[in-house]
């Protein structure tokens, strides 16, 4: 049985943050705000697993009211999110990440991206693929006042 899970997610930008995506930390004087720390990737990625599988959401699953979660390393709840999927039986199959953003500019950090991704998730890096896009100066996003990620991923799992 094969199932594809979307998440998404977006995050203000804010001075005296760090900007975090996929657990990799990218030179910027702004970063995400958040309940957690505010890692864009990893909670759309979460998301986006959880959801394939059935399961739940990150919100479910770690609410941003709850003082426990206040700064919480996103990968560790990424790493949380896809032990509960891993669990149920399922295996990732491949997942194709979207981030959008004015700067910092993604791209020279991609392959740390990817391979962080892979290495929480104990898959291959080939399996993980980010990509960036601007938003052509428009809106929030363009003005470099967010960040936005979409997360697609596919499970499998095998129910003989």
């Amino acid at each position: 049985m094969f199932r594809i899970g979307l998440g998404k997610d977006l995050h203000k930008l804010a001075t005296g943050r760090k900007f975090l995506l996929g657990g990799v930390e990218l030179p910027f004087e702004k970063g995400e705000a958040g309940h957690s720390d505010g890692d864009v990737l990893a909670h759309a990625l979460a998301d986006a697993l959880l959801g394939a599988a059935g399961l739940a959401d990150i919100g479910e699953l770690f609410p941003p009211a709850d003082p426990a979660w206040k700064d919480a390393d996103s990968m560790k709840l990424l790493g949380i999110s896809w032990n509960k999927a891993r669990e149920a039986g399922w295996r990732i199959v491949n997942i194709d990440c979207v981030i959008t953003c004015e700067k910092p500019r993604i791209l020279p950090f991609r392959d740390k991206i990817c391979a962080s991704l892979a290495g929480t998730l104990g898959v291959d890096k080939s399996a993980v693929f980010v990509k960036a896009k601007t938003n052509e100066g428009l809106g929030e996003l363009g003005h470099s006042e967010a960040v936005e990620a979409l997360v697609v991923c596919l499970l499998e799992r095998d129910d003989t």
